[in-house]
């Protein structure tokens, strides 16, 4: 079987005339219509605290430094280390939970990291200089990277196939609305108190839902995938019994088993199986959703908006309450793109956001290049309110279809067994890669100017957009193990991994005739 895509480029359509691993049973599996458990729900939601976290103490900080300058006495340079030294240490937040989740279990992460967060936040609001702030936005950042390489999993795992687009994408939605929950935060405590301190304030707030966090993971189980590679199958089937249909169950369970059985003849993960080359090939290709997320420069945005508002002619407080626009679209188009995983297919989705975004960027590029900073000796306005236009326009691309896909393509691409250390090394990726962007993005800005940092930007864009082209694979309408034979089949180019892709096609499709 020829790999319909691969990394030098080739890109083929399958020449199955029925896909053997899509489920054609309509009463079961991903292509079922039975309505999501409430627990399901509860779960879902509860988890997703972390992605509020996330968004939050990544929003919070855009508004902060417009106040923490003076007491904490900010140069350009530590103004960029109190930035982005979170996602220094989300970078390997995301490394260690990722390996440590596949060992101590999804749930335990979850809650090791709500602790984080509540230390982090308090550190952060109390730091006497900046020393200290660097050091509690390092840690901050753990549980950032933490919770964005442990919650999309735990999810996916948990979820039902055919509802699992969108409650991973309920990890989007609750990111952009802590961030929207930052700006808003920001604009309140500058016009309510707005004194020096206020950021203190702004910094604290995060405490609240990490002690939610907390409490609320105490109460829920793991995820029946890990208990069944623990080989704890009773817990997974009481899982599974209050997450899917009855005539559901034995179904799925029999599947994780069937995965499971062939992965432990294979013994524990080892990052040495990365040289095996199909594998090394599914993690390049993570590596490259991860990584073309951010450089599209979507965090430059969020981080630095007021900056960059600010610098084309707006005032403070005007700048702060462009940002909230900035959340609320946000919020908004999440919602957008959790409607659209339920249409689409992901490969399409990622598409439709690398390429909007790309078109986004030159517009925002242009406009700061072409018309004039100041008209009568005043800031231009038109120049400014076009600016914020175009950060709108780039945050409905981003926000309502690549950023949702992203998260959801990470957590169904890796197989069980190595999930958490392949979801841990992606994550662990584009944290790197938003940590370097918004380091360098005051130094850009400084030495090309706004319109020269943002043609840089969709230079990166045009080239995340022929990656997706040639790399990104579809995995709509299938469960996670299915998922893991097409990507293996799709791959493995060998003489074995052929004649291992023949043996699966012929039993899927006697399975697939039995359950009709």
């Amino acid at each position: 079987m020829a790999a319909p895509f691969s990394l030098n480029g080739r890109l083929l359509e399958s020449f199955m005339t029925k896909e053997q691993y899509l489920t054609l049973n309509r009463a079961s599996g991903p292509n079922s219509d039975a309505p999501t458990a409430p627990f399901v729900k509860v779960i879902a939601i509860i988890a997703t605290l972390g992605g509020l976290l996330f968004g939050y103490d990544t929003g919070v900080i855009s508004g902060a430094l417009l106040f923490m300058g003076s007491e904490l006495h900010l140069t350009p340079l530590t103004t960029g280390l109190v930035t982005s030294s979170l996602l220094f240490g989300a970078a390997f937040g995301a490394l260690l939970a990722g390996h440590m989740a596949n060992a101590a279990g999804r749930k335990k992460i979850i809650i090791y990291l709500a602790v984080i967060f509540a230390i982090g936040a308090v550190g952060t609001a109390m730091a006497p200089d900046v020393s200290w702030m660097i050091f509690f936005r390092l840690v901050l950042g753990v549980a950032v990277g933490g919770a964005a390489a442990t919650v999309p999993v735990y999810i996916a795992e948990i979820a039902p196939a055919n509802k699992r687009g969108q409650l991973v994408t309920l990890q989007e939605l609750m990111i952009v609305s802590g961030q929207l929950l930052a700006y808003i935060s920001n604009a309140s405590f500058h016009e309510l108190w707005g004194g020096e301190s206020t950021w203190r304030w702004m910094l604290a707030v995060a405490t609240l839902p990490a002690v939610l966090l907390w409490f609320g993971m105490m109460f829920m189980p793991d995820t029946p995938r890990w208990y069944a590679m623990k080989g704890r199958l009773a817990e997974a089937r009481r899982v599974l019994d209050r997450t899917r249909r009855p005539e559901d169950v034995e179904w799925e369970l029999m599947e994780i088993e069937e995965t499971l059985e062939a992965q432990r003849a294979q013994g524990k993960p080892r990052l040495r199986e990365l040289l095996t080359p199909w594998l090394f090939k599914l993690f390049m290709i993570g590596i490259g959703i991860a990584v073309i997320q951010q450089m599209t420069g979507v965090n430059t945005i969020m981080y630095y908006a007021p900056t960059v508002l600010t610098a084309v002619g707006m005032s403070d407080n005007a700048a702060l309450v462009a940002t909230v626009a900035n959340g609320v679209v946000s919020v908004l188009m999440t919602f957008v793109g959790i409607w659209m995983l339920g249409k689409i297919g992901r490969r399409t989705m990622t598409m439709i956001g690398q390429f909007g975004c790309t078109a986004c960027l030159v517009f925002i590029g242009a406009v700061s290049y072409l018309l004039p900073e100041t008209v009568n000796g005043q800031p231009d306005a038109l120049r400014g309110y076009m600016v914020l236009a175009g950060m709108l326009m780039f945050l409905c691309f981003q926000q309502g279809a690549l950023s949702p896909v992203t998260w959801l393509l990470l957590s169904e691409i890796f197989p069980t067994r190595l999930r958490g250390i392949f979801m841990g090394g992606a994550v662990f990726s584009m944290w790197i890669a938003n940590f370097l962007i918004s380091l360098f993005f005051p130094i850009l800005l400084a030495w090309v100017g706004l319109s020269g940092t943002f043609f840089i930007f969709a230079a990166f864009g045009i080239l995340g957009a022929t990656f997706v082209i040639k790399c990104v694979p579809e995995t709509r309408n299938r469960s996670l193990e299915q998922i893991e034979h097409y990507l293996h089949d799709w791959l493995d180019n060998s003489p074995e991994g052929q004649r291992r892709a023949r043996e699966r096609k012929a039993y899927r499709g006697q399975m697939d005739k039995a359950r009709l």
